[in-house]
């Protein structure tokens, strides 16, 4: 499985990703937009369903 990437561009920074992300890997930081602790990471890809933007997708 890959870890999650988020394209910055067209997230919105509404926080669907980091409520449902079980590891509390994904936040929305000062800038408004969700960046993935790839240490914290389970490689569940719940973030990618949270994401009402579609600004979420399995990277390599």
């Amino acid at each position: 499985m890959a870890k999650p990437v988020v394209d910055t561009s067209v997230c919105v920074g509404c926080g669907s990703c980091e409520a449902g992300c079980p590891a509390e890997a994904i936040k929305v930081n000062d800038d408004g937009v969700a960046v993935v602790d790839v240490d914290a990471c389970v490689e569940c890809l719940a973030c990618i369903d949270n994401c009402p933007a579609g600004a979420i997708s399995e990277g390599e």
